[in-house]
């Protein structure tokens, strides 16, 4: 079934828009989950939990040119939020290393002012994202969204890891200079 259709499901509060969801992202879904919490039953439950959160969304959001994109975000949130909770991003290896690799790019200070340019930065980040190549764009997306190792990209995408690194390393640097470019201080 089309994304457009099981949106339609979702503006006609049919419940089977949930099963249709279900059949056709469950599996990304949950690997989405899976990958962030390292925990099967956790990441079931965010798969639903995110169900339930579409459900609510729609409407008034009518994602039906990116319902995937739209079901990830959510996934991607609460499992986040599920590990904040336990307590486990900061012991989380994976998301600390992430982090550090980020903070080379992106400005980190912890006060009011970068709050509420937050969504200036998204805005800009986006930008950034329309401007890099395909393939550069999965790879950080794969990264830095998805959570993926870089083992994972590599396999996913047909390249070496050392491609994949390089990527990497080439985008943050020009996520850098874009940000600079944008007025964002480092």
């Amino acid at each position: 079934m089309e994304d457009r259709q099981i949106v339609e499901l979702f503006l006609r509060r049919e419940e089977v828009a949930i099963d249709r969801t279900r059949e056709k992202y469950g599996p990304r879904l949950r690997a989405l989950a899976l990958g962030i919490t390292e925990d099967f039953q956790t990441a079931e439950e965010c798969e639903n939990d995110a169900y339930l959160a579409a459900w609510n969304a729609i409407p008034p959001q009518e994602p039906r040119d990116y319902l995937y994109a739209f079901l990830a975000r959510i996934t991607r949130h609460i499992a986040l939020n599920r590990c904040r909770e336990a307590g486990r991003l900061k012991r989380s290896g994976k998301l600390c290393a992430l982090s550090a690799e980020m903070e080379q790019a992106i400005p980190a200070p912890d006060d009011l002012e970068c709050r509420l340019a937050e969504g200036e930065l998204k805005r800009a980040i986006n930008g950034f994202l329309g401007e890099l190549k395909p393939e550069a764009r999965k790879i950080f997306l794969r990264r830095y969204f998805f959570l993926d190792s870089i083992a994972d990209i590599s396999r996913r995408l047909g390249l070496t890891e050392s491609k994949v690194k390089t990527s990497l390393f080439r985008s943050r640097k020009k996520l850098r200079d874009y940000l600079i470019k944008e007025g964002y201080t480092l």
